[in-house]
């Protein structure tokens, strides 16, 4: 495979991946996601046309997702660096995403510019998947460990705080993205309160009388219902059975 500068060092994909996406970067805010732009990356780095079709197949849009994949893989990295046991779980999720954004902060406008190329219908499965994965790789460095219906609840939950900070962060000219955490935190805050206000409606439900249990009056009586209830309709039902 070929390699960069004189020494012609045999480079492994994920290397000529790399080596291309950061020469290509700089070129993006004036060029956009495009191969003019992955070709003169690849140019700077004494690569050739092949070698960026070896290392992005379908061009544009398979650098815009290993762009993101790596910052996933970074991310994780960089929190499972860090004792997260005494932390509150809202804290690691803040965490996560902020260094995921910190991380990123010298690629503001080619991320900017990714999103263009995503919200295209043709890219709408590729970006629903890159967003499953961002999201995914955060609850995994924050501990989550559930395997049920809580998996995908977490999951799309934080799919939402994760896309509008993401909006609000591209947009934040204050001073280190100081109005982007705050507004990260309120995000979260929002939605630490959803699990407990479903808690509060399952016992508010439990209480309800159960309209599959209502097969006989003395059923109504029992779930607290009006006596006229009953004796409306004194011959739908059958004399309950008798206890011996």
């Amino acid at each position: 495979m070929t390699g960069t500068g004189a020494e012609n060092a045999p480079l492994t994909l994920d290397e000529l991946r790399d080596t291309i996406l950061d020469a290509a970067l700089p070129h993006v805010p004036f060029d956009g996601w495009t191969m003019t732009a992955l070709a003169a990356g690849a140019r700077s780095r004494g690569l050739k046309s092949a070698d960026v079709l070896r290392a992005f197949p379908t061009g544009p849009i398979d650098a815009i997702a290993y762009h993101s994949e790596r910052a996933d893989r970074r991310m994780v990295q960089a929190l499972e660096s860090q004792d997260l046991a005494p932390v509150k779980i809202r804290d690691r999720v803040a965490l996560a995403l902020r260094t995921r954004f910190e991380q990123n902060a010298a690629d503001r406008e080619a991320i900017r510019r990714a999103l263009s190329v995503l919200s295209l219908p043709q890219n709408a499965p590729r970006s629903a998947r890159l967003l499953y994965r961002t999201v995914d790789a955060v609850w995994y460095a924050c501990g989550d460990t559930s395997t049920d219906f809580n998996f995908y609840t977490k999951r799309g939950l934080l799919a939402g705080v994760y896309s509008a900070t993401l909006l609000y962060w591209l947009n934040d000219s204050s001073e280190g993205s100081a109005d982007t955490w705050r507004f990260l935190d309120r995000r979260i805050g929002d939605v630490m309160r959803i699990p407990k206000m479903q808690a509060r409606l399952g016992e508010a439900l439990s209480r309800l009388p159960n309209p599959l249990a209502l097969r006989h009056p003395s059923e109504w009586l029992r779930q607290g219902l009006p006596r006229s209830m009953r004796t409306s309709y004194p011959d739908r039902w059958p004399p309950p059975p008798q206890r011996r």
